[in-house]
């Protein structure tokens, strides 16, 4: 991935606060939406969730999610022109008694400080989604695949 383009995915990740998020709900795709934070070190996300959601059921009985992140809809390009991201991961809960729940933590307080009041329901809790690998498409004929190595590194800016 060139330089360019790994600047316009962590613009992209930076300005777009939600994801489709995909599950698999008793066997069968579902998706919903969630706001998202990257994890510490660019190994993924993190989403604070309610337990009352089928999502958050979905990914205790089954890890494997996707995420899809897209730019904003502009009415002057195509829709599948559009600069957008989709990730395969594997989402687990993240416990208060966990190494990596405060830092998690203060990731999402971060891009979401609004959101500190959930951080009191018993109800909420984080999920790391760690990625697998993404699929980028920056415009047409411009898409390629990385690894969850490389998007970490992206992540650093060290790509």
């Amino acid at each position: 991935m060139e330089s360019s383009e790994a600047i316009a995915l962590r613009s992209l990740l930076e300005h777009q606060r939600v994801a489709a998020l995909a599950t698999l709900h008793e066997g069968e795709p579902a998706v919903s939406m969630t706001p998202y934070a990257w994890f510490p070190q660019g190994r993924g996300f993190v989403i604070h969730v309610s337990r009352l959601a089928m999502h958050t059921r979905d990914m205790l009985a089954n890890p494997a999610v996707g995420l899809l992140m897209t730019a904003a809809p502009d009415p002057a390009v195509s829709p599948l022109a559009l600069p957008r991201v989709s990730f395969r991961g594997c989402a687990r809960q993240c416990l208060p008694a966990a190494v990596e729940h405060e830092p998690a933590r203060a990731a999402y307080l971060t891009r979401f400080p609004e959101s500190m009041e959930l951080f009191s329901f018993t109800d909420f809790s984080l999920f790391v989604v760690e990625v697998r690998s993404a699929r980028y498409v920056a415009g047409f004929g411009r898409a390629m695949t990385v690894g969850a190595d490389q998007f970490a590194a992206l992540m650093h800016g060290t790509v």
